[in-house]
């Protein structure tokens, strides 16, 4: 459970500034080890989301007006807790034109005004496929820009309902081809094929994607899609070599992983792929 006197003195910074974390709303399970490093991933544009994914515990709804000011107290947020690197994520908001992406270029402009040494990683919706709205991210130069991809093509009616896997790609595409540093990440257990799992890693690669995260899905509610098995560690492991061996730059791979896991990392140097012996032989015939 999160506790801790610094988790305690962010929960206080959150709600004093007004402002919603995604490690909050999708009650994510590094929540205790994040916050209390000093680190929080910023949700953006309200708390109400208005697609409603078969995995996601962020609530589905109407969303509220835009708060304008929601810009300028993330930077001060991020001057109060001094943090290098910060994550900054939103919900969707297909209602509007541009999907939100003004204010989330906004918020990237002030958060580097008021701390002009930090790094910004962007984890973005898919703005339902508008390029002029993605350009509106990449013209603020983010260092990382993230889209997820989720789960594999086959799963996307139930998972991802309102999504698309080509537009997914797409957009990672697109923000490469204009010098963006691109990540994604998946969710393992909801009933994805390992072949299939592997294609999707062909296909960012395809894209020249660098940084690949590789999480373990967790039910957040009964009312949320089941989990169709856990996946055993030296599972993650050896896709994890596999992606590194394929050319991901960086990658994340483990059961608690999540896309926003050990972010400030992801710009470093790059990681080497090396087998492990002890992992299963039944697990690498998977492979």
């Amino acid at each position: 459970m999160p506790g801790g006197e610094n988790f305690a003195r962010l929960n206080s910074l959150m709600r004093n500034h007004r402002l919603h974390t995604v490690c909050e709303e999708a009650r994510c399970p590094n929540m205790a080890e994040c916050w209390n490093s000093g680190t929080a991933t910023f949700m953006i544009l309200g708390e109400t989301c208005t697609r409603s994914c078969g995995f996601c515990a962020v609530k589905t709804g109407r969303p509220l007006a835009l708060d304008l000011n929601e810009p300028y107290r993330v930077a001060d947020a991020i001057r109060i807790m001094n943090i290098r690197h910060v994550v900054i994520t939103s919900v969707n908001r297909d209602e509007l034109p541009d999907g939100g992406a003004t204010i989330f270029g906004e918020t990237i402009r002030q958060a580097r005004l008021v701390n002009p040494e930090i790094t910004i990683e962007v984890l973005i919706p898919d703005f339902r496929g508008a390029g002029w709205a993605l350009d509106l991210i990449i013209d603020t130069k983010p260092d990382i820009l993230n889209h997820n991809t989720e789960t594999v093509p086959r799963l996307y009616k139930i998972v991802r309902p309102q999504a698309k896997y080509e537009r997914s790609l797409d957009l990672l595409k697109r923000a490469k081809k204009k010098g963006m540093v691109t990540k994604s990440g998946l969710m393992l257990g909801l009933g994805e094929r390992v072949d299939e799992v592997v294609g999707v890693m062909n296909d960012l690669r395809k894209v020249k994607c660098d940084i690949l995260t590789l999480g373990q899905y967790l039910q957040p509610s009964k009312d949320h899609l089941p989990v169709d098995r856990y996946v055993h560690p030296d599972e993650f492991q050896l896709l994890k070599k596999r992606a590194l061996e394929m050319g991901f730059r960086h990658v994340e791979s483990g059961p608690l992983v999540r896309s926003s896991y050990h972010a400030g990392d992801h710009l470093t140097k790059p990681q080497a792929g090396q087998a492990d012996p002890s992992h299963d032989e039944d697990c690498k015939a998977k492979f």
